[in-house]
């Protein structure tokens, strides 16, 4: 499954559902995850971790 039909997926489900709450939270999440990943080896981890 590619990531393309995931997002089509969730995007679907919003349209549907009309659960539009959940997208804040969801976008919050990726872009966390998204930082915690670039920054893996940096000396930045440490302080992302803290976050948590």
């Amino acid at each position: 499954m590619s990531k393309l039909s995931i997002l089509a997926e969730f995007w679907e489900f919003f349209k549907v559902r009309k659960k539009w709450w959940l997208l804040p939270i969801v976008l919050l999440l990726v872009i966390f995850g998204t930082l915690m990943i670039i920054t893996e080896g940096s000396a930045l981890a440490p302080f992302l971790y803290t976050l948590w």
